[in-house]
């Protein structure tokens, strides 16, 4: 069950020659719906001090055609959270037909550039979005 949807129009500029969306778009869509739902979970990222958020695993299955201006409904799914990452889902629903799903793994690194305990509040505010 989604914890978040997001809507966003597919733009012009992230479509390819065949007036489908690029490969890549998908992913600055399930981007942009990851910091909507932190953001409405009171948390974002920019607050933090000393900790980074890089991705290290990166998901995403196409399962139907999406082209310039369509509109898709981004479903965001907390998957699973641990001590120093955490595991989002994310379904592109095209007029009630998941157009493409996929996840992302974030993980939190220190300034030593080594994973570190993700931030209490976060780690919480995930935790009670699951529930």
């Amino acid at each position: 069950m989604p914890n978040f949807t997001h809507r966003v129009r597919v733009a012009f500029p992230d479509t390819d020659a065949s007036g489908r969306i690029h490969f890549t778009a998908m992913l600055r869509y399930f981007e942009s719906a990851e910091i909507e739902f932190l953001r409405s979970l009171g948390y974002r990222y920019r607050d933090a001090t000393d900790v980074v958020f890089p991705r290290v695993r990166v998901e995403c299955e196409y399962r139907s055609a999406v082209g310039f201006d369509d509109e898709l409904d981004i479903a965001v799914s907390v998957k699973r959270v641990g001590t120093s990452s955490y595991t989002l889902e994310f379904a592109a629903m095209m007029e009630g037909v998941t157009a493409a799903n996929g996840s992302i793994v974030v993980v939190c690194m220190g300034p030593a550039g080594r994973a570190q305990a993700l931030p209490e509040v976060l780690k919480e505010a995930l935790r009670r979005s699951g529930e």
